[in-house]
């Protein structure tokens, strides 16, 4: 197949979905009174749900369509109030994530060792840790993410069927749940002409993909569409690698995520679904029996002390019963933390908080899983001609593009074209996703997006290492007070499990294919490497800019799914191990952190649990 023949297919793509439009402004529930632990009224729901991400949103909208009430307790306010643009428009995510409307800060350690914590250029010394932004408001990570949706590999369903011997967990009866999110999430891919309009930008993408055919050999015509789609069923299968266009959970190229999706159901089920805003969840009611009656929470905005503006006030305190059960949904970082705070964890880590054991479960906060990414930056020989006059504000030309036609570069989340492969031959499944970015972007620091709003002149390619080895991390309570945010050390490479280096030397390898990637465009497009830099080629050159500058933005695995006796802190079906209704369902529940992004996985097993848990109501 000829290059242009190839570059035209993988820019073109396929069409978008219908256009979607944002649902009516939502007005806040009035917060409930404090009532006595053992009242129960029929105006009470029959689930609670703690957190509204990509987990918590799916599952609450879920079991509302099926006619029964539930309560969605989320810390945070609403990402579009008062100004939607950073939530709304693909390109500004990384502004997003520094909006002090949205965001939580938490200060995260990658080592023990404090020399090599230093090395890292991103370390903020006030905080003595690593910058990890995560979003407190509704949609939880959906507000702020890339928003790439990619379906994990089937053996990572597999691996938990595998490990529980349910069979619900296999890899086809997965794929099912995963088109029932793509019934109401709408994916599309950048407005594609704005892209191929700009003379460099097209011409990075024709030699990129020209270095793809090499790298890969060419795909036939009647693969080429399937095979430039992660999501399309039959690359799942077999596991391909190559180039991918990146699909974005956008409608009408406009972010969509789980906000949509509960303010579509809201709207629509007759006061089946209540959404509370400002409630930070502060402990799960349990009766004598050990089973989960309600949800204690502080009412109030800013209560969290992970957001940057965090009030110190007292607030009212707030309890919420549940008919049925609760559901936990804040995430790698918060439900732990939560757990542990309600009694149930490692109990010599409850006895230093003062807080009494309930149920000792000393996986709680363990397993903690992320990806490793590091950048390879270049300065291109002169500015994106799509970024002209772009200052990532509402007042500039290429905003008002987007905002009265929806096209223009601000329909896309910056990235170019993705590169799928394995970072050695014996890998199962391809490990490595290289994306190439119109940005300069070296991982996450207070201040970052600054550099993406100013330089005009840089081509970044993301090395993304997935299917991790490394189950060292942490997350531990170092107080009762459920506003401080928790000690969170993950432990990277040789700190961690991972005792050969094999994560350390996969990363290794996407740097040499990222390199690969632009092989003959210096230099008539590409003016230099800024970073790792072209003077660093040696295997250990690599790998110590690796250990000192990857970093992750996938936490997750801190309340796994697995027999207790092996660190599980779930049953298959969600359950916390030891209680009675009282379920998970977030990016903590995976024994091992799947796929490539995680984004996909959550979606799909909210729609899991909500199955596992209609099916449970219904046998009584």
């Amino acid at each position: 197949m000829k290059r242009r023949d190839v570059l035209k297919a993988f820019v073109l793509g396929a069409a978008g979905p219908p256009s979607w439009s944002r649902s009516a402004p939502f007005q806040r529930a009035d917060a409930r009174s404090a009532k006595a632990a053992d009242e129960l009224t029929e105006a009470d729901p029959d689930y609670i749900v703690v957190g509204s991400g990509a987990g918590g949103g799916t599952v609450a909208a879920r079991l509302a369509e099926n006619g029964y009430s539930v309560l969605v307790l989320e810390a945070g306010g609403d990402p579009c109030t008062p100004d939607p643009a950073n939530y709304d428009v693909p390109a500004f995510h990384p502004f997003a994530t520094e909006d002090s409307g949205i965001r939580w800060d938490f200060f995260v350690r990658h080592y023990t060792d404090q020399t090599q914590q230093e090395c890292d250029p991103k370390f903020v010394r006030e905080q003595n840790g690593i910058w990890y932004p995560r979003a407190g408001t509704l949609g939880g990570c959906t507000a702020h993410n890339a928003m790439i949706l990619i379906y994990p590999s089937n053996s990572d369903w597999d691996q938990i069927a595998d490990l529980t011997g349910d069979p619900s967990w296999r890899s086809p009866a997965m794929w099912k749940h995963f088109e029932r999110v793509r019934e109401w999430l709408q994916v599309e891919k950048a407005a594609a002409p704005e892209v191929i309009a700009d003379a460099q930008a097209r011409e990075v993408i024709a030699r990129s993909v020209g270095n793809v055919l090499k790298e890969f050999g060419a795909p036939s015509l009647s693969r080429l569409e399937a095979l430039f789609d992660p999501n399309d069923w039959g690359v799942v299968q077999r596991d391909e690698i190559g180039a991918r266009y990146t699909p974005l959970t956008t409608g009408r190229h406009q972010r969509v995520g789980s906000r949509e999706r509960l303010r579509s159901v809201e709207n629509q089920q007759a006061g089946r679904l209540q959404i509370e805003l400002h409630a930070l969840a502060t402990r799960v009611l349990f009766d004598d029996n050990n089973r989960a009656v309600g949800v204690e929470y502080q009412k109030g905005e800013r209560l969290y002390g992970a957001d940057p503006n965090a009030q110190t006030a007292p607030a009212e305190t707030v309890t919420a019963r549940a008919r049925r059960e609760v559901i936990l949904a804040g995430g790698a970082f918060n439900t732990p933390q939560l757990l542990m705070l309600s009694g149930i964890g490692d109990p010599n880590v409850l006895d230093r908080c003062g807080i009494r054991t309930r149920v000792p479960l000393r996986g709680v906060g363990c397993n903690l899983q992320d990806r490793y990414e590091v950048p390879v930056v270049y300065r291109m020989k002169k500015p994106w001609d799509m970024l002209d006059q772009a200052t990532f504000t509402t007042r500039d030309p290429q905003y008002r593009r987007w905002s009265e036609t929806r096209k223009g570069v601000y329909t896309s989340n910056g990235a170019l074209i993705s590169v799928v492969q394995r970072s050695s031959v014996g890998k199962p499944v391809p490990d490595l996703f290289c994306y190439a970015l119109l940005a300069d972007f070296r991982g996450y620091k207070p201040g970052y997006s600054e550099c993406i709003r100013k330089r005009h002149d840089c081509l970044t390619w993301v090395v993304l290492k997935g299917h991790t080895n490394n189950r060292g991390g942490s997350v531990t309570i170092t107080s009762p007070d459920p506003r401080v945010r928790p000690a969170i050390n993950f432990r990277y490479f040789h700190e961690g499990t991972d005792s050969g280096d094999d994560d350390l030397q996969a990363v290794v390898s996407g740097i040499r294919l990222a390199r690969r990637m632009t092989e003959g465009m210096k230099p008539d497009l590409i003016a230099d490497e800024e970073l790792p830099g072209s003077d660093v080629t040696s295997d250990e050159a690599l790998r110590r800019f690796v250990r000192d500058q990857a970093w992750g933005h996938h936490a997750s695995c801190t309340c796994a799914i697995g027999p207790e006796a092996n660190g599980g802190v779930l049953t298959s079906d969600f359950k916390v191990h030891r209680t009675e209704g009282l379920r998970v369902v977030d990016a903590s529940v995976f024994p091992r952190v799947p796929g490539l992004f995680i984004a996909s996985a959550i979606y799909v097993i909210g729609e899991k649990a909500a199955e596992a848990i209609i099916a449970d109501a219904r046998r009584g």
